[in-house]
């Protein structure tokens, strides 16, 4: 095989190679070319062409996402690689192990006014784990190395191959241990298209393969085995768990045994969030359904103070619920345990200890203990909770079926029609809030972008997951969300089984939603962002079926074979009335308010 004849792109393309990294998403570029051609000679690797780089970060994001597997993103010099920044940060909250590895000119050229040339150096600053400004070779057009690079900063092409192995490994072992991405710098000087069998100083040193334990975590490392967690545990009341951000099966539904344990516990109320991927009847699957009627009710104290819970346990990453944060903000509980999130979240402002091992780690010696606690069973938080589940369950039937054509009678319907076993992505801002009004099918797998919850990225995340899912996609978003990531739709790798539903209400909605005036231009303008854009001409761009629903005869029939066409990539545009959307979902709380 034919590398670039440049050492440092082919010990970089070794070392990634000896760590099992497979997926290369490459943005085109001149810089960048020695890469290009290192990862592009060698069949170990699966090359992605995504010339947009922001879509490309966030393409690269979602097949991390779904395969739980590092990805590389590589891009020439210059702005390029600050586009890749919105997934970067997304990745680092999200705990998603991205390798980004940016092309840069010679270190003796930049700020002297040459094309795409930036301090690259660092430049994620602390949205990464580990940043390596590699050093560039000295065998490599050595004339101009020894013209230009200054004198106290010239190396001898041995020492570069050291120090570079050395970097490349210390970034591998941070990326390892923290499942965090990492940015790697890399300098070339031209010729930069030139290529030449493997070098034997760019071949990986076997010391350097290894995996270290490298973080700088504060979590405690310890389990419910602790004498005084357990006595802690068995010693209070009333217990709530909230269930963050999880991959799909990291809590499998009813045939996990944690899952069964805390069921089965009357002083345990489970909440879970629709990004969890965890089911039980036990436990409540709609946090603000059982929040949002008790925030005004004249009885909303003696409610509140009846739920509140003395040990609040957290488990995974971040909850997209405001009420039930406000909810615990006054409600404080005593103790608060973080669990299976190195990336401390804690939204509630309580003390806290945060735990560093899985949640079934963390439970795991309590498990085969049976509950036989004395807890009356009457009137306990678990219980009251259960039978407004129970109302809120039965009202959404009767709201939706004479509710008027809105995003919410919308997403009920599309959520139902999800298939079974297949994948859901949902966009953040109104397109996640209100799936979470209502259940998602426990065999369906949901990923949303909750890292930072920025609206940019979530197609081309999406797009990215499907590229490695053997089963079907689907997003669900929201028209300025996919309208600002219509790039993300610019590549000729979405499955053809992949699915957009698109909820358009000509603006941003969710602002309708939250205080303030909602009747000026101002307002329209500036918060709304008041359009009549359709995605009818993108889909025709770039090759996607359209289909579009405006009423309710409408979308039942487009939803009953929506799923079925399966000739290639598809959207389904769900055109709701803007101003009527607010009302609809107001008055769902407002009547679900009165059975308490």
């Amino acid at each position: 095989m034919q590398y670039s004849s440049i050492p440092l792109a082919q010990s970089l393309v070794l070392h990634c190679k000896a760590q099992g990294i497979s997926r290369v998403v490459i943005s085109p570029g001149s810089r960048n070319a020695p890469l290009t051609i290192s990862f592009l000679a060698d069949p170990f690797f699966n090359c992605f062409s995504i010339v947009d780089e922001r879509a490309a970060g966030f393409f690269a994001l979602g097949m991390a996402q779904r395969t739980q597997e590092p990805t590389l993103l590589v891009c020439t010099s210059g702005s390029a690689l600050l586009n890749y920044y919105p997934a970067v940060s997304e990745a680092y909250y999200s705990g998603i192990p991205l390798v980004v590895i940016s092309a840069d000119r010679p270190s003796y050229l930049i700020d002297k006014g040459y094309g795409q040339t930036i301090r690259q150096e660092g430049v994620y600053g602390r949205h990464v784990v580990f940043s390596a400004p590699l050093i560039q070779d000295a065998s490599h057009a050595s004339e101009r190395y020894n013209r230009f690079m200054p004198k106290a900063l010239q190396w001898s092409q041995e020492a570069v191959s050291k120090k570079n192995h050395a970097l490349l490994a210390t970034a591998f072992n941070q990326l390892k241990a923290t499942n965090k991405p990492i940015h790697l710098n890399t300098p070339f000087e031209e010729p930069l298209y030139q290529e030449a069998p493997l070098l034997e100083g760019a071949l990986v040193p076997k010391s350097t393969v290894e995996n270290a334990a490298i973080t700088d975590s504060k979590t405690v490392n310890k389990t419910l085995s602790d004498p005084k967690l357990k006595a802690e545990w068995e010693g209070v009341k009333r217990i709530m768990v909230i269930v963050g951000v999880l991959y799909p099966n990291a809590l499998d539904y009813l045939s996990n045994e944690l899952v069964q344990w805390l069921s089965k516990d009357p002083r345990v109320l489970v909440f879970t969030e629709t990004t969890s991927n965890v089911h039980h009847p036990e436990f409540i699957d709609s946090i603000d359904n059982i929040i949002a009627p008790m925030e005004t009710h004249l009885d909303a104290q003696a409610i509140g103070a009846a739920l509140s819970p003395d040990l609040l346990v957290t488990i995974g990453g971040a909850v997209v619920s405001k009420k039930i944060k406000n909810f615990l903000n006054q409600y404080t509980p005593k103790l608060h345990w973080q669990i299976q999130n190195e990336i401390v979240v804690n939204p509630f402002f309580t003390h806290f200890t945060c735990f560093r091992p899985t949640a079934d780690a963390f439970f795991g010696p309590a498990l085969q203990k049976p509950i036989s606690l004395e807890i009356p069973t009457i009137d306990t938080p678990k219980k009251r909770a259960l039978h407004y589940k129970n109302i809120y369950k039965g009202h959404i039937e009767t709201y939706t079926a004479s509710c008027p054509f809105s995003d919410f009678y919308a997403f009920y319907h599309l959520l139902k029609a999800i298939p079974n076993k297949s994948v859901l992505h949902l966009a953040n801002s109104a397109t996640i809030r209100y799936a979470q009004l209502f259940s998602v099918k426990p065999s369906v797998a949901v990923y949303c972008n909750r890292g930072t919850s920025g609206i940019d990225g979530s197609t081309a995340t999406a797009i990215g997951s499907g590229v490695t899912s053997q089963v079907q996609t689907t997003l669900v978003t929201g028209d300025l969300g996919f309208f600002y990531d219509s790039n993300g739709l610019w590549n000729k790798y979405i499955p053809k089984d992949f699915k957009i539903i698109l909820i358009n209400n000509q603006g941003g909605g969710i602002f309708r939603v939250l205080p303030g005036k909602t009747d000026s231009e101002h307002f329209r303008t500036y918060f709304e962002t008041v359009h009549d854009l359709s995605a009818k001409s993108l889909c025709t761009l770039h090759g996607l079926e359209y289909y579009s629903a405006h009423n309710k005869e409408s979308l039942s029939s487009e939803l009953s074979a929506f799923f079925q066409r399966n000739n290639g990539p598809s959207l389904l545009e769900i055109k709701t009335p803007r101003t009527e959307n607010e009302g609809v979902l107001m008055n769902f709380f407002k009547t679900l308010k009165a059975y308490y």
